[in-house]
């Protein structure tokens, strides 16, 4: 009965999508027929998960935070939705992802954690890389344009912009997960995975913040000059 919901739905999105934004899906051929897999997208607008489930040829359950339709929960995790906390891992959340992946559904996650404020891209979070790291699943990176100018944050209403949604092919981290382990491996998967975005999009990647290890050191010359 779900699968029958989620497809008229799904009919009904694209044909407003077609409508309102002139919505085009690029590289859905990189997206397998079958077998477990990782959808990773950028985030700039409450547009995203109906625009991007409109270019996925197969029904897909997405990651969400848990604050997410209020007064509607119980319809969309019935559809399909994972509601997440992102104050923390949700254990919870991710774990029913990883379980979802390993039974061969189509999961999608905003590795951001959250919209973006200004439309450029933000470093992802670890939370993709312990999906990964506990499936083995490849990840497919994809990059929605327009759903910021259509729809960003604050807006009142929904503006007609164009919107295309682009998948890359798929990235798989077998081999990078034999080099790394643990937060290291995390880190390599969402740093690795956010490239691939912003080169599908051909925008600059996000900008990783600098450690303390990293950060620049002040000369004591200029500390002085500052001291005085």
């Amino acid at each position: 009965m779900t699968g029958v919901v989620y497809g008229f739905l799904r009919l009904l999105c694209n044909a407003l999508a077609r409508l309102l934004f002139r919505y085009r899906a690029i590289g859905r051929e990189n997206i397998p027929r079958r077998g477990g897999v990782l959808v990773a997208a950028n985030h700039a607008s409450y547009l995203d998960i109906p625009l991007l489930g409109c270019g996925i040829p197969r029904r897909a359950a997405f990651l969400g935070r848990q604050d997410l339709f209020p007064g509607f929960r119980w319809l969309f995790q019935w559809l399909g939705w994972i509601p997440i906390r992102l104050d923390r891992l949700d254990r919870e959340g991710f774990g029913k992802a990883i379980q979802l992946i390993k039974s061969g559904t189509v999961v999608v996650i905003y590795p951001e954690g959250g919209r973006t404020l200004d439309g450029r891209l933000r470093p992802g979070k670890p939370g993709l890389g312990v999906i990964v790291a506990e499936t083995a699943c490849p990840v497919i990176p994809a990059y929605l344009a327009g759903t910021y100018e259509a729809l960003p944050i604050g807006a009142s209403w929904i503006r007609c912009r164009p919107v295309r949604v682009t998948f890359g092919e798929p990235i798989d981290f077998t081999a990078d997960a034999q080099r790394y382990s643990g937060k290291e491996f995390y880190r390599h998967v969402s740093r690795t995975v956010m490239v691939k975005i912003a080169e599908l999009g051909h925008v600059a990647p996000p900008a990783e913040p600098l450690g303390r290890a990293e950060q620049p050191q002040t000369s004591p010359a200029a500390q002085s000059h500052n001291a005085e």
